[in-house]
């Protein structure tokens, strides 16, 4: 078999593989745009506590995702070696883990009124937070059991049923939220608990949906059979490849939250175009996501085989598919800037015409970070299917805080580049953590 030919399996199965976990993250993102959009159209204040409850959330969920992740590499590594003791094994503890961490948050949720209080933040906002997050935070547990379960069955390449039950969500979130937000259909108009209430409801159906299907899809694998027996040692593994997973996710997030916060300083009308480029540039980042899970796996499965070539093969491949997106996402934030922009804008807005001129330039400066950004988070899905993930950790520490974030702050505030400069900052730190992660992976592969 030619190389090209080789090369394009490797392309043809990133892509099967690829295509409906990038579904699966669009339409996850499309839960919380859903959620903002319905609770903005009920009041100003509803929409400010769900932004202040969800980042808590958001944040919290971020670092037990961490331990989520950890199982598919270590399933997808398993599955290439037919070791399916081993799936059940790591995919138990997973389980286990998460659980328990889930359960660890729920004091903060019933504090959170204080906590916000304490920020400076307004009373009546931080009142309604806390109705939020005293019902919203009891799906943490579900919501990372249901990561857990979209890890297993990923790696297991069953990534169709992950798109769909995500699918599903989406459509319980709408209707749960006009029905309870707003009180249609003869329900009780509950606005934020409503919303709050509706994604407690979706995160425990899409939990029962994937428990069930992964009982009678996979019952060779009994995995809830004796459920309550202890495995410390898969419980360590999962544990020890999980935290540096959980703290590299919360160093970006943590950077994008830190650059919204510069954008505040600027003002009123730069944090809207902020807030703006960033919903356009996440949904994007959602490809890259799917694509790099698929990596994480491709990588694990070549792991698992002892097959080096073709991991090498593999990880051109994806990279390659990464970059194409890339390429047409610079092109269209460089041409249509003012249209995506003006999406998400009143066409009566006083300020419409501004917050558009402020959004362009951000996008401008967000094209320029698309193929570093597409580079660093594939290389990283690389380096998690061979189970690496504490030097990577080291690296997005170092790129985002000690690099991106001085730069931000240096060309938007020292040299009065405004919203521009914190974004080619932005970009800054994604190229140093591309560089970092993609040598980091070569030198690794070559070692196999």
């Amino acid at each position: 078999m030619t190389t090209e030919r080789v090369f394009t399996g490797h392309v043809r199965a990133a892509l099967v593989l690829g295509l409906p976990l990038v579904g699966s993250h669009l339409a996850q993102f499309a839960i919380g745009l859903t959620d903002a959009v319905m609770l903005g159209r009920y009041s100003v204040e509803a929409l400010a506590a769900e932004v202040l409850g969800t980042s808590l959330f958001f944040v919290l969920f971020i670092m037990g995702s961490g331990f989520a992740w950890a199982v598919m590499p270590m399933v997808a590594t398993a599955a290439g070696s037919g070791d399916e003791t081993q799936v059940r094994r790591v995919t138990r503890m997973g389980l286990w883990i998460s659980i328990g961490f889930g359960l660890l948050t729920l004091p903060l949720f019933l504090m959170a009124g204080r906590m916000f209080l304490a920020m400076g933040q307004e009373p009546e906002v931080a009142r309604l937070a806390q109705e939020y997050l005293t019902l919203h935070g009891l799906g943490m547990v579900p919501a990372l059991v249901v990561m857990v379960l979209k890890s297993y069955l990923a790696a297991l390449e069953r990534t169709r049923i992950v798109l769909w039950v995500t699918l599903g969500a989406v459509a319980v979130n709408v209707l749960g939220n006009w029905l309870l937000i707003f009180g249609a259909g003869g329900f009780p108009e509950l606005g934020i608990r409503g919303a709050a209430i509706s994604s407690l409801i979706v995160q425990g159906l899409s939990m029962a949906a994937l428990m069930v299907y992964a009982v009678r899809a996979l019952p060779d694998h009994a995995l809830f059979a004796r459920f309550w027996r202890s495995d410390p040692e898969a419980l360590g593994r999962v544990f020890r490849l999980g935290w540096p997973i959980g703290l590299t996710n919360l160093a970006e997030v943590g950077l994008f939250a830190a650059s919204s916060v510069m954008m505040g300083w600027l003002g009123t009308l730069a944090l809207a175009a902020h807030g703006i480029a960033l919903q356009v540039s996440s949904a994007v980042f959602m490809v890259y996501l799917g694509l790099s899970n698929a990596a994480t796996i491709r990588a694990g499965n070549a792991v698992g085989r002892g097959d080096a070539e073709g991991l090498r093969q593999g990880a051109r491949a994806v990279m390659a598919v990464a970059g194409a997106a890339a390429a047409v996402t610079v092109v269209v934030f460089l041409t249509l800037p003012g249209p995506l922009v003006g999406l998400f804008l009143d066409p009566a807005a006083p300020d419409r015409a501004t917050v558009i001129a402020l959004g362009s330039g951000m996008l401008a400066a967000a094209a320029l970070f698309q193929l570093v950004d597409a580079a660093q988070v594939m290389a990283l899905g690389l380096l998690r299917g061979l189970q690496d993930t504490r030097v990577p950790m080291v690296m997005a520490g170092v790129s985002y805080w000690l690099v991106g974030m001085p730069v931000a702050y240096g060309l938007g505030f020292g040299l009065g580049w405004g919203g521009v400069g914190v974004w080619l900052g932005l970009a800054a730190g994604l190229a140093v953590a591309a560089v970092l992660m993609v040598g980091r992976f070569r030198r690794q592969a070559a070692r196999l």
